[in-house]
């Protein structure tokens, strides 16, 4: 029994936004909604358990890097990543797409939209093809190619609910000819990747290693409204797929970025659920929820985490703690939030764990922000029932 199915609950009188609840096999996610990346199986120096228990309802892992380390079959004996990691609820799978950006353009530490490409880290994306994309393994330094067919096989191998057909994340400094065939190619390669889930090879017409399973198509077309145009189009009316994300380039400044997703988001229906892929700012949510996109995915709550940082309601959005500034302080993060971190301990208490290295620091800043971000999407769906997003959210910054 497929049990999907996604539903718009009610729409904000004044912009895009909109509640709506996409229906999984493990679980329900009410949205606008935030997805924590366990990129490798792991929210970083936190468990499941804990995750659920902070509000979280859906995590995103990571194809090509669970393709690399342990394997998806070796995923698929334990009964599919749920089991593995030990998560009953729904789970995303990205197609390994943003690798060819990351590991071709940029570090994997430069994984924020519009990032100018660090030298720090040797490329590891070898070539590009029809065929599809050639890697050397970070793990033995093999050549890996991965195709649409080898992505989709292993999203159902690794077998989370929603998985994503097999595309270029197309970096912000490429010109309009290259992201017109990039586009084009991707077009193709979503083809692909759709003909291969509803086969039956390994295992049934859209299932995977834990039951059944969803796609989403992606949108590209970088800056450029016209391929954007066109991206839709393919998407809404060339081919058939549960959600729809946003990716590729989305400028290289907010400005852009703002721009391009309005644009895209505006012409997209309620048929699908709008997930924008690689975004977490707490600021840009509160645009983009009125854009009308409803889920989000992100590293940045979890790795400012591990950096020492908390998220704030404030303007800058974030403290470090590792600042001197931060060693007298006797009040928690913030007064007001109601998660185990700041219930329980002073930032002067913080401070000295992160300056000692203890590793405790790192599991209570992550309960901090997760909380943070879980407990901002749920004031954002009240503000929307309320009809009254924009004062909203005037006084989540007060």
């Amino acid at each position: 029994m497929n049990n999907f199915n996604w539903k718009i609950k009610k729409k904000s009188l004044n912009n895009r936004a909109r509640i709506g609840k996409i229906s999984t096999p493990h679980g329900e996610i009410l949205t606008p909604a935030f997805i924590f990346c366990a990129t490798k199986a792991a929210l970083k120096s936190y468990t499941p358990s804990e995750a659920k228990k902070n509000g979280t309802q859906i995590i995103l892992s990571n194809t090509f890097h669970l393709m690399l380390q342990p394997g998806s079959k070796l995923i698929a004996k334990n009964g599919g990543l749920h089991k593995f990691m030990s998560w009953d609820g729904p789970m995303l799978t990205d197609s390994g797409g943003f690798q060819i950006f990351s590991l071709g353009h940029g570090s994997v530490a430069d994984e924020i939209k519009g990032r100018k490409f660090s030298n720090k880290r040797k490329k590891t994306l070898l070539n590009i093809t029809e065929e599809g994309a050639i890697f050397k393994s970070y793990i033995n330094g093999n050549n890996v190619l991965l195709t649409p067919e080898k992505s989709i096989q292993v999203q159902r191998d690794i077998g989370a609910d929603l998985i994503l057909v097999f595309d270029e994340c197309t970096p912000f400094n490429v010109d309009k000819n290259y992201t017109y065939k990039s586009m084009l190619r991707s077009h193709r390669w979503a083809i692909r990747s759709i003909n291969i889930f509803k086969s039956n090879l390994n295992y049934s017409s859209k299932m995977g290693s834990a039951g059944p399973q969803e796609i989403y198509g992606i949108v590209q077309g970088g800056i450029y409204e016209d391929l954007r145009d066109e991206s839709i189009d393919f998407n809404l009316n060339k081919i058939n797929t549960f959600g729809i994300a946003i990716g590729g380039s989305l400028g290289s400044t907010k400005n852009e970025m703002k721009h391009i997703v309005n644009y895209t988001a505006s012409k997209l229906t309620d048929k699908h659920p709008i997930h924008l892929l690689g975004i977490g700012d707490p600021r840009d949510i509160w645009t983009f929820v009125k854009q009308g996109i409803d889920t989000f995915d992100c590293v940045s709550p979890t790795r400012l985490a591990r950096h020492g940082s908390a998220l704030m309601k404030t303007f800058d959005g974030k403290i470090n703690l590792k600042n001197s500034e931060y060693r007298n302080s006797l009040k928690p993060i913030d007064e007001n939030c109601k998660c185990y971190t700041c219930k329980n301990f002073t930032v002067s208490y913080l401070h000295h764990l992160i300056i000692s290295g203890e590793l405790i620091a790192l599991q209570l800043l992550t309960t901090h922000n997760i909380y943070f971000m879980n407990e901002l999407m749920s004031y954002i769906r009240k503000a929307i029932l309320n009809d009254n997003l924009e004062e909203a959210e005037l006084n989540w910054y007060k």
